[in-house]
């Protein structure tokens, strides 16, 4: 019962994933779809290509503290990634952690780490089986030992190291009072700083790391902190849920010995009116990368106490037209810049007063998958791919402007066999829309070709182009992937997200269904052999167009999507999303989200396309209720003969840390079902 109004929920016993009767529900499920993937004799020829395409050596950007480089390598088929140390750039890397070592089924995942400023100690934080939960212990760079410390009930996490090295900040949560780590809605989250050698686990009535930063009367704030790299400043950025803005907090370092429990903290920006984020600093000079007055992005300058936009110095300017200055960090005496144009990017130094200086040479139409550098360093270092350009790390000399490779995959295809387009389509309200198409060269565009359009459309974050075995191999096989830049993402700014969230949220919809109806238009596919895909909020994509254009799709593929439009906001982080969805609880918000809820819109007697579900048993992101509630609705409500399918991953959760035999079993059902329901 919701606000005067019955809506049915017929399946809210699958909302508990540990109880006999889910277990016995999640097993037949598995056993019938292993029964209809199992009869598909390319599916095994698929897992044998994907394995062979994901058999490459494949590195991080390496970062420098103190005499240490560290970076993470996998060799090809590894569960999960090592992070190596080395002592130059050329010279031998050994080992310094290895979470292979730590499950025999490599379902313990490396998910944070950060280095003292010297390079002595390790955080690392490990995760079990998919979760969010976090556990951080300290290792010894040099001799790769480990403290006895253990730091547990960690999430949402980075660990910032006190200028001395002599302990990190870090985020968390009280543990679960009702015990339920995967379901339990989580508030309040706090701040506390942990010393090397303090032992003690974090738990009711046991408290060994001091509370450093919360906010009592404001449970759904989040917290995230860093140590300027003069280690004087404790700066605590906040947001709330999912939100774009967010608030500034500053403690001053020099005035005690960390945590600074006598030193107040205080706002240094506190109106929640834009986003922000401190780069660096000079003194109590701080260079902001912000949105305010830019919807695009400008680095500003701002002394400490003057909170008026008019005493703020514009170091790099809002970009006229469209771009989106994406990132910024201090290398040298420049400023590297990720600058985002039309969903693809490219890197530009600039100077110190924000003049641009140089476009830093890039091979293709790709993205910056990460950066490393430091103001003390001559260098920076970053990943770079595109859909055929598997991800290579460069290193640029700032001062003097030169471009090397420092690592180089060797992967099992030819990348001249491929082509990349990049189109732009009208929505039905007229916005141009961007959508990559990738294919095999020289495709002939007849209708015939069956093809996976894939979108997210959410939460401010851009899909650009990326490096990925598993569409290789897709496009191998004749097939064409395509991946749609939706609104509601941050490929062109503020706007562009507030375009598609809250009360626009129905644009993302239409904008994938414009980009469908525009490659059966342009002759690449029609209904019959067109598939769509997305996770997570990407998921809710998928349910939605399906539920709204069934006879649109041939097959539909929602991965641990959020499903359940009025109870999201009832598990784990869910209700941080209410900035993006709005609240269930609000009648206003409720009418806009029962009107696109893919489980809410499924219609009994209705054909639709080909569906397999994808989940996880313990996903505590986004709980399995919502995937196990929509399929059951769906089997139930299908007309047609289309199979209707879930695949529930065991021991898993939500993707991050998910080993590298999971992700290729995966990979491989997915494009075993879409060969054989793709007509």
């Amino acid at each position: 019962m919701g606000h005067g109004e019955l809506t049915p929920d017929p399946y809210r016993w699958l909302e508990d994933p540990d109880s006999s009767d889910t277990i016995a529900w999640v097993e037949e499920q598995n056993r019938r779809s292993e029964g209809f993937l199992s009869a598909i004799l390319a599916r095994e020829e698929i897992r044998a290509r994907l394995t062979a395409l994901w058999n490459y050596e494949r590195c991080g950007p390496p970062e420098k503290h103190g005499d240490w480089y560290i970076f993470s390598k996998n060799d090809g088929l590894q569960p999960q990634s090592v992070l190596y140390k080395a002592h130059t750039l050329d010279g031998q890397a050994e080992a310094l952690l290895d979470p292979n070592l730590l499950s025999m089924d490599g379902t313990i995942a490396l998910t944070a780490t950060s280095v003292s400023d010297d390079g002595r100690w390790l955080a690392y934080a490990l995760s079990a089986s998919g979760s969010d939960w976090m556990t951080w212990r300290i290792r010894d760079v040099a001799t790769g030992v480990d403290l006895p410390d253990e730091v547990p009930w960690s999430k949402f996490s980075t660990a910032s190291w006190a200028h001395d090295g002599s302990g990190f900040y870090y985020t968390g949560y009280a543990p679960p009072a009702d015990g339920n780590l995967f379901t339990s809605v989580n508030t309040a989250h706090t701040l506390y700083f942990h010393r090397i050698g303090v032992l003690g686990s974090r738990s009711p009535g046991v408290d060994s790391d001091p509370v450093v930063f919360a906010a009592a009367d404001h449970p759904d704030w989040l917290f995230s902190s860093d140590v300027t790299e003069d280690g004087r400043w404790l700066v605590i950025t906040q947001s709330q849920g999912t939100n774009r803005e967010s608030r500034i907090f500053l403690q001053d370092l020099s005035q005690s010995v960390a945590p600074a429990a006598d030193v107040p903290v205080v706002p240094l920006l506190n109106r929640f009116d834009a986003a922000y984020q401190v780069i660096a600093n000079d003194a109590d000079v701080f260079y902001v990368l912000t949105d305010h007055d830019a919807p695009r992005g400008r680095l500003v300058a701002i002394r400490g106490g003057y909170v008026d936009p008019a005493a703020w110095t514009t170091v790099i300017a809002e970009a006229p037209g469209t771009d989106v200055l994406a990132a910024v960090i201090r290398v040298g005496d420049a400023w590297v810049a990720v600058w985002r144009t039309d969903a693809h990017e490219r890197i530009v130094v600039h100077a110190l007063d924000g003049a641009p200086v140089r476009d830093v040479p890039l091979p293709v139409k790709g993205a910056i998958v990460s950066m490393t550098g430091h103001r003390h360093q001559p260098d920076v270092f970053f990943s770079f791919s595109s859909f055929t350009y598997p991800g290579t790390v460069f290193r640029h000399i700032v001062s003097t402007g030169s471009t090397s490779v420092w690592h180089e995959p060797k992967v099992d295809f030819d990348p001249s066999a491929f082509e990349t387009t990049q189109v732009f389509y009208s929505s039905n309200d007229g916005t141009r829309i961007p959508m990559f198409i990738v294919h095999r060269r020289g495709l002939v565009l007849d209708g015939s070709h069956r093809t996976y359009l894939y979108g997210y459309g959410g939460f401010d974050i851009s899909l650009t182009p990326a490096f990925s075995a598993s569409i290789v191999a897709w496009m191998e096989r004749g097939g064409v992937f395509a991946q749609a830049n939706l609104r509601g993402g941050g490929e062109y700014g503020k706007a562009w997200h507030d375009a598609g969230r809250l009360k626009n949220k129905q644009n993302v919809f239409d904008d994938f269904i414009a980009a469908a109806e525009h490659l059966i238009s342009t002759g690449y596919t029609r209904s019959e052999c067109l598939a769509i895909g997305g996770g997570s909020n990407g998921g809710l994509l998928v349910g939605s167009c399906m539920t709204q254009r069934p006879d649109l799709f041939g097959a539909a593929v929602p991965a641990v999507g959020v499903l359940d439009m009025l109870r999201f906001h009832k598990f784990t982080i869910g209700w941080a999303w209410t900035s993006d969805y709005g609240n269930p609880d609000d009648p206003e918000d409720r009418a806009v989200l029962l009107k696109y809820s893919p489980l809410h819109n499924i219609r009994p007697g209705t054909h639709y396309p080909a569906t397999l579900v994808i989940t996880a048993d313990h996903d505590d992101r986004v709980a399995p209720a919502h995937s196990h509630k929509f399929t059951a609705t769906l089997q139930a409500a299908q007309g047609g003969a289309a199979p209707i399918l879930t695949r529930i991953d065991i021991n898993a959760g939500h993707g991050a840390g998910k080993p590298t035999a999971k992700v290729i079993a995966e990979k491989a059902d997915v494009w075993a079902f879409l060969e054989r329901v793709l007509r």
